[in-house]
């Protein structure tokens, strides 16, 4: 099948792009290149673009025809939609809003959408799953919670099906996939940074209710990730209906301790000083990922030391 990915020069789209054509499909991708790279694109042609403009959406969907959608197109960097909610309004929901009204324009083919754990907020429990209310606390949280309702409406008005996927929060690497790809803002690719150029790496906080007073997140393989993806698209494909997922792998990691992880992996102390929070930051985000096991048949494989050495290995390169 021909699937347009939006956002598939980004770091997990060229992932998912890679896993569709290893998986006998045709990504067509289309990303404006903004916050991304042309080089990425090695599974599919590429057509520039931007998710609002409809004129050339549409011109791709009839050039293509492609059979379903993965939607990885958005600005994903926390602080920043906290000093810039705008930016994040106007791409995330206004991009996706012209994106879909091309789509159903055209033919309501089935989405698997990017979503995040950014979603929930400040848990009120742990670990969390999608029933737990959605209360985000920065703008970039609730540029998804907004497209989540989108296309829950659209199923119900233009018989368009979705799977939604909350990520907990992406590592790792793919040999083919350089370190340039990774979200600069991210704890692991910041670790290994400092451990490559020893340079002084920054804790944002230390005084969280946590077991050691610095942030725990959730940690899946990107690999992983492009494997949801592929088991949500067979999904959509085989007439599953509407539903959002957690992928996630029941288990947090301090920040404290992912340095840690890290330090034993490449064989290298990072100098690590403690600076003031982050705005938008939550202090504990953990998931569980039943109902993706369920649906899906999906399971993270990859823990967190593979994650931290597939992304080592690359870097190196």
């Amino acid at each position: 099948m021909k699937i347009l990915v939006t956002g598939g020069a980004g770091y997990i789209g060229s992932h998912a792009c890679k896993m569709l054509a290893e998986n006998g499909h045709e990504p067509i991708v289309y990303d404006n290149l903004s916050r991304s790279h042309r080089s990425a694109v090695k599974w599919g042609v590429l057509e520039v673009g931007d998710i609002a403009d409809i004129g050339r959406v549409q011109q791709v969907l009839k050039r293509y025809r492609p059979a379903a959608l993965m939607h990885f197109a958005a600005y994903t960097n926390v602080p920043e939609s906290v000093q810039n909610p705008l930016l994040y309004y106007r791409n995330n929901i206004g991009g996706t809003t012209t994106l879909l009204a091309a789509l159903v324009a055209n033919e309501a083919i089935p989405v698997v959408f990017s979503s995040t754990c950014a979603t929930y907020g400040i848990p009120d429990s742990t670990p969390i799953s999608e029933d737990h209310p959605l209360k985000p606390v920065n703008p970039y949280g609730f540029t998804k919670v907004v497209v989540e309702r989108m296309l829950r409406d659209l199923d119900a008005s233009h018989s368009l099906p979705s799977v939604c996927l909350r990520y907990f929060n992406v590592a790792g690497a793919d040999g083919e996939v350089g370190d340039q790809y990774f979200p600069q803002w991210h704890l692991i690719p910041s670790v290994l940074r400092a451990a490559r150029d020893n340079t002084p790496l920054s804790i944002f906080g230390d005084d969280y209710d946590t077991s050691d007073g610095t942030c725990i997140r959730d940690y899946i393989h990107v690999t992983d990730v492009a494997n949801a993806h592929i088991r949500a698209l067979d999904y959509l494909v085989s007439k599953g209906k509407t539903c959002t997922l957690n992928l996630a792998s029941a288990r947090g990691y301090s920040v404290k301790e992912i340095i840690a992880a890290a330090e034993k992996v490449c064989g290298i102390q990072i100098d690590a000083k403690v600076v003031a929070r982050r705005p938008g930051d939550v202090p504990v985000l953990v998931g569980r990922a039943d109902r993706a096991r369920t649906i899906l048949g999906w399971e993270p494989e990859r823990d967190i030391f593979a994650q931290i050495d597939d992304a080592w290995k690359r870097m190196q390169k």
